[in-house]
């Protein structure tokens, strides 16, 4: 690698608004061997001569000529630079000299009214507000369970997280109603309660069709096209809408030109629009535009669908060779949008056990049950243009029948399809910083292991190894990073409670005939992992940084399920069509106009308004709240005869747990399970029929989404804080107030540090036995 690469590589990226930004990013993306000569001849005393130039020049964003000024300087001194001149170079090259030419012109002005820009910014907003501290760094960990916390630190087995409580504090965090990660991370990045952000579950509905939609996102439709010959040329992109509501407090801070990294956040796609840097989380699609679909090509004959998330496809052929497909998007540049694909071979060598699958233009050599790398995959849609996306693969089976599992495809990061960061070219950067990475929402494949189409080996494979992408991606931007706040969220701890608590919990009928695993410490083994990571993290805090490690909820078991709709079926609130049995998904079923209540979602219920719902039957006013106190009264403490157990603890009217402009899209009633129960599956799809209560038998056995009161996540922070009772909702007040910013009034939560002045350096303390990564 080069001098100005390895330097480039090597600066903190500053905002996309900043002429150094562009250049910042713009170096580390070319590989060394393709740099125009007078840069690639640079050495590295040069290059941060240059750099530090640009720094002076640039400090404070200059956006319109961001992009513009960079590339008059790269232009500048690039201009013997070696290039392949393809047709129609003639008219490209006129068009480049222009585009150089008004670069540069447009590069002089910015310097030129560079001054004039900082006085207005003064005048605007006044000077920097005083910080309490130098850099925040948020370290979130989804899932972290108080109980499990305490147990293995009083066994001495955390060790860090005991230094760091010791060293400041160490809380329960009060989760939101409902404790569902999409609703908690929109509370701690806007501090606000769900009626002011507006996400209530991972799901919603729609008002017309009664089916379920995204709660976080909504992506449009391309309607007009000019058409070409059997091609549609798109006149307009598609609407990409994040529902979420309110600022985060990243998008505040950065009003007042205060940077933040924002990595891995749930709820943050389409990515914000802000001064930082921003990677996308929870509810990124798939390349095929679900929330992550698994692909089974097998030999073995079966009509049987997946409950969730995957798809089998027939392998065709015999002997040692079969021959299929991979299908990606729909090809919106033709009519009928078929979906595009790619030929897929298969050969094995049973003896061997290995494998070798062509796909594309891509040859990937398989060992039975290893997962391949990132494997690249290229649709072709129309001549010059493609979609990318990457996936991971692993031969299952090579004895009677074989098989094959493709992890759902991921956006490539490098050139992903729809925007998965801020700046757009973000996701870019830290591909070629780190590697390639999933950018799927829910990346760890949870559902091929529901389905034991993976095993639990494999599914912690795929868990480390994105645990591994994210501790890449955090510890790069936190060398980075001289002033303001970085925050990660890392997934790990939940995906592996969620999978895994069947084997901490004696008699769960998720481990029947799995008492032996090899696997019954996976939990305990991630939160030993956990507590490396903060050793990491303490081991690189500065004088004047503050440390907070966080949970948005805890953990608690999932023994048995509940079909709220079979409920309301069996009390007369809810009606069956004529002829139909309930047994079909998505409340297809349901006759409406007999309907006075349903469930959707995981935690929620509705009434079936006359006036909001297309078919609605109770009327608005004294007659639904009659109907909610009824049926509040019937679900509070609700039976579970065959165990003798309570199922629920209580039924909340969202109307009396908070206020807010987005009120009118809550569920009408927020269903608070005790711990060992949750909404069954067949609930959570929209199917009536069946029993109330049934056994959880899937790997997926333990959840958070019950009595929030149940359920606290955990708030470790290297100094003490004012208040012991902390909320999530307090983190973004909270975070504002650090640096010198008063909370705007609409936010719920409090500053935890509203007595405290000042702080008299806000290091974590060196780490405690803190092993280097993977170890």
């Amino acid at each position: 690698m080069n001098p100005a690469h390895r330097v480039a590589q090597d600066l903190h990226p500053k905002p996309c608004g900043s002429i150094i930004t562009a250049v910042h990013t713009i170096l580390p993306v070319f590989p060394a061997a393709r740099l125009p000569p007078p840069i690639r001849h640079l050495n590295a005393e040069e290059t941060r001569a240059l750099i530090r130039l640009l720094h002076r020049l640039a400090r404070r964003p200059v956006r319109p000529y961001a992009w513009l000024a960079a590339g008059a300087i790269l232009a500048a001194l690039s201009l013997p630079a070696e290039a392949y001149i393809g047709p129609g170079a003639g008219v490209a090259v006129l068009s480049s000299f222009m585009v150089i030419f008004v670069t540069i012109l447009i590069a002089i002005l910015a310097v030129l009214i560079w001054p004039f820009r900082m006085v207005y910014r003064l005048i605007r907003h006044g000077r920097r507000p005083k910080s309490m501290v130098k850099r925040l760094i948020i370290v979130g960990l989804d899932g972290q369970e108080p109980k499990l916390t305490d147990r293995y630190m009083a066994e001495g087995k955390l060790p860090n997280f005991k230094k760091l409580a010791d060293s400041g504090c160490y809380h329960r965090l009060r989760s939101t109603f409902p404790s569902v990660s999409p609703v908690a991370w929109s509370s701690f990045s806007t501090g606000t309660h769900p009626a002011k952000h507006n996400i209530f579950d991972f799901l919603d509905r729609d008002l017309k069709s009664y089916l379920p939609l995204l709660s976080s996102t909504r992506i449009g439709r391309v309607e007009r096209f000019l058409k070409l010959g059997k091609y549609r040329i798109p006149l307009h992109k598609p609407e990409m809408r994040l529902m979420r509501k309110s600022k985060p407090f990243w998008t505040i801070l950065g009003e007042r030109y205060i940077w933040s990294t924002v990595l891995r956040v749930p709820i943050t796609f389409p990515p914000d629009n802000f001064y930082g840097a921003e990677l996308s989380a929870m509810c990124v699609p798939d390349l095929l535009g679900t929330q992550g679909t698994f692909l089974l090509y097998t030999t073995r004959p079966t009509s049987e669908k997946f409950k969730e998330g995957g798809v089998r496809i027939p392998l065709a052929g015999g002997g040692d060779r079969f021959e299929s497909k991979l299908e990606g998007p729909p090809n919106s540049f033709l009519d009928g949008e078929p979906l595009m694909a790619i030929p897929l071979t298969l050969e094995v060598d049973r003896a061997s056990g290995r494998a070798t699958v062509v796909v594309g233009e891509e040859t990937v050599e398989l060992e039975l049950m290893k997962l391949s790398d990132w494997v690249p995959l290229s649709f072709r849609a129309a001549p010059g243009i493609t979609v990318s996306g990457i996936c991971r693969m692993m031969v299952t089976e090579l004895d009677e029948h074989t098989s094959l599992y493709i992890t759902p495809i991921s956006l490539d990061p490098e050139n992903p399809a729809m925007p998965v960061s801020h700046p757009s070219y973000y996701s870019t950067y830290l591909a070629k910083k780190i590697g390639p990475y999933s950018t799927l929402g829910l990346a760890e494949d949870t559902w091929a292991l529901n389905e034991g189409v993976i095993d639990d080996a494999t599914f912690l494979k795929q868990t480390y190894d994105i645990d591994d992408e994210r501790e890449s991606m955090f510890f790069a931007a936190l060398d980075r990073l001289d002033s303001g706040t970085l925050t990660c969220v890392f997934d790990a701890t939940d995906r592996v409670q969620h999978m895994f608590w069947r084997y901490i919990e004696e008699g769960h009928p998720a481990a029947r005939g799995h008492e032996d695993s090899e696997h019954k410490d996976a939990i305990e083994k991630l939160y030993l992992r956990n507590d490396a990571l903060v050793g990491r993290v303490m081991a690189k805090m500065r004088d004047g940084d503050m440390l907070m490690v966080i949970s948005d909820h805890g953990f608690a078991s999932f023994r048995r399920g509940i079909n709220l709709n079979s409920w309301l079926h069996a009390e007369g609130y809810l009606t069956l069509k004529d002829g139909c049995d309930g047994a079909s998904e998505w409340l297809r079923d349901v006759d409406w106009s007999k309907t006075r209540a349903y469930a959707l979602g995981l935690t929620g219920m509705y009434l079936n308004i006359e006036g909001r719902e297309s078919e609605g039957i109770v009327k608005p006013g004294e007659e639904a709240e009659s109907l909610k106190a009824e049926i509040m009264a019937k679900l509070e403490q609700l039976m579970d005869d065959e165990k003798g157990e309570v199922g629920i603890n209580e039924a909340f009217d969202t109307a009396s747990l908070y206020t807010g402009p987005y009120l009118g899209n809550a569920p009408d009633l927020l269903i608070g399970y005790n711990d060992g129960y949750r909404t069954s599956w067949d609930c959570a799809t929209g199917v009536v029929s069946g029993p109330v209560f049934e056994d959880n038998v899937k790997a997926w056995s333990g959840d958070h989404c019950i009595d929030p009161r149940l359920v606290p996540g955990v708030f470790f922070c290297n100094q003490v804080i004012d208040d012991d009772d902390p909320a999530l909702i307090d983190i973004a007040p909270t975070a504002l107030r650090l640096f010198g910013l008063k909370p705007p009034a609409y936010m719920d939560g409090k500053p935890l540090f509203e007595k405290t002045k000042s702080f008299s350096g806000a290091k974590g303390g060196s780490p405690v036995a803190a092993p280097a990564k993977g170890e």
